[in-house]
Formats: structure tokens, sequence, C-alpha cells
């Protein structure tokens, strides 16, 4: 790749365009390499992250929740994060980002869609932060470049979750660890009854969509209730967080996406098996898993 006409400020390229010898040209707009024309299938996690930019991020809530959540998706301590070359893979406002950013390793983010801009007001100006536009499918990076690789909430909202988890390997160097988290498929009521609800909510529009979301924010305490509560998740599922805010974002993030498949560890775990994935590991938090190349 070849930097041509950058604009500097505070030490980040502003803009600018990087020319490919395959004779591909692409753009840097607001900081970021746009390796895609748009934001494509996941319009709604534009949308959703620069709505809540800050809604799930722990230096802004001061708490460890999202710390909390990446410790539990891997085996080895956050500590060992130091000095490693990480890819966040569906890096969302970077939520996880933060957290490799706190434990002194570089982060290299990347989304399909415009969250990458609620990411970089985040925390893009740290030196070890790198967020890019781009599809998992088509990835700009030569094979075996990161030590850790994760992406935990972001491979079922793609048109074939299988293939998307097929990318990420081939990044990986020897002896790197890779981890992934996708929806499950375990609870049938639960897929049924969403399933059907996303027939009608995928094709409103997401503004309206997002209004929707908030009759979480009652839902909730009516789900609190016994047996009724059983009854109305079955019916109408909602995510059970004691914060509004993170309510209202959850299940708009559950009902808006154009895509959401839900697995089994067997179905996964094979995957990790045929990428030549040794050493696997199960953890809590739906379907998440990890393996060693």
């Amino acid at each position: 790749m070849k930097l041509l006409s950058p604009v500097y400020d505070k030490g980040e390229i502003k803009s600018g365009r990087l020319y490919c010898s395959c004779g591909e040209n692409y753009i840097i707009k607001d900081y970021i390499p746009r390796f895609v024309p748009n934001d494509s299938y996941v319009d709604s996690f534009s949308f959703e992250w620069n709505k809540h930019r800050t809604t799930q991020l722990d230096s802004a809530n001061k708490n460890l929740e999202s710390e909390k959540r990446f410790s539990q998706s891997i085996d080895f301590p956050l500590d060992n994060l130091k000095d490693k070359l990480v890819l966040d893979a569906g890096c969302g406002m970077g939520r996880f980002a933060e957290i490799v950013l706190k434990y002194s390793g570089t982060v290299v983010g990347i989304d399909l869609s415009l969250a990458v801009e609620a990411a970089f007001k985040n925390m893009g100006f740290h030196k070890n932060a790198h967020f890019i536009q781009a599809d998992i499918f088509n990835l700009p990076f030569k094979q075996e470049t990161f030590n850790f690789i994760y992406s935990f909430g972001a491979l079922h909202h793609t048109p074939d979750c299988r293939m998307a988890f097929k990318q990420l390997p081939p990044l990986l160097k020897k002896g790197g660890k890779l981890s992934i988290s996708v929806y499950s498929s375990y609870n049938k009521a639960i897929v049924y009854s969403s399933n059907f609800w996303r027939l009608i909510t995928t094709r409103l529009p997401k503004r309206l969509v997002y209004y929707f979301s908030f009759i979480s924010v009652v839902l909730y305490y009516l789900y609190r209730i016994p047996i009724i509560g059983h009854i109305g998740k079955a019916i109408f599922v909602i995510p059970m967080w004691s914060d509004w805010r993170w309510r209202v974002l959850d299940t708009f993030d559950w009902y808006s996406p154009k895509y959401q498949s839900k697995h089994t560890h067997w179905e996964v775990f094979g995957w990790f098996k045929e990428n030549g994935l040794r050493d696997i590991n199960i953890y809590p938090n739906e379907v998440t898993i990890s393996g060693v190349k």
C-alpha cells in the first residue's frame, strides 16, 4: 500500500488515499481507512453504536462490565495482552478494544458499519488503537499478522457465520489464540418467537425500531414477576439488564440487524477443528469458544 495526499491532524492521518499495487484506491476519511464503499447490510449497527457510543464503555460508566465479559471469554490473564498485536473483528464502538488498550496491547478494530467512527471518537487518538472500515470477507491484512484475534457478538450478523469465522485463523501467527462468541440456538421458544418478530422489525425503519425498543424499559419490571416473566420472555424476549440504557440498546441490537444466526457449541467446536485450531476451550456467555493455531 502507498499513502497518497495525506492530511495530518494531532499525529493521525485525517484524510488521504491508499493506493494498492492491484490498482485499487481506498480513501481515508475522518481518520479511518475505508476498504468498503458503504456500510452495506449493517446499517443498523451504524445507527446503534453512534447513538449509544458510550453506553457499554467501561471508562464512561465507571464499571468493569466489559472487562469482566472479556476475561470470561479467554484462557489467559489480561496482563498477557501487553505488547501483543490484537485484531478485534467486529469492533462496534470499541467496547472490548478499550480493554486491550488498558492492558497495554495494540488493537486493530475492524467493522463493516460506521460504528468505527464511534470507536475512533472513543479512543482513536490512542497511539495503540487503529480502526478500519472493512468487510470480514475481504480483510486487508497479511496472513499470520496477529498474536490474538477475538470476535464477540459479531460473526452471527454476517450472511454466513461459518465462512466469516474461516477468514480469521489464517491471520493468526503460529501459537496465536482466537476467541469468538456467537448466539446460541438452545432456547427454542426464544429462537422461534424472535424469528417471528424479526420478520417484521427488520423491514421497519431503523429509527422506528429504536423507539419501539423502549418497551423493554417497562417490560423488564413485568418480566421479573414469576411465571408472567417466563411466559413473557418466550413471547417477546428482551435483555434483562438492570440499566435501562443497556436494555434499550440490546433490544434494538436483537431485533434490527438484517442477519442473525444462532449456533450450538458442537457446531462451533467443529469450525475450530476444521480450521486446524487446537487446545479448544468452552466458556460461558452464549456459545463462546477459543483455540490456538
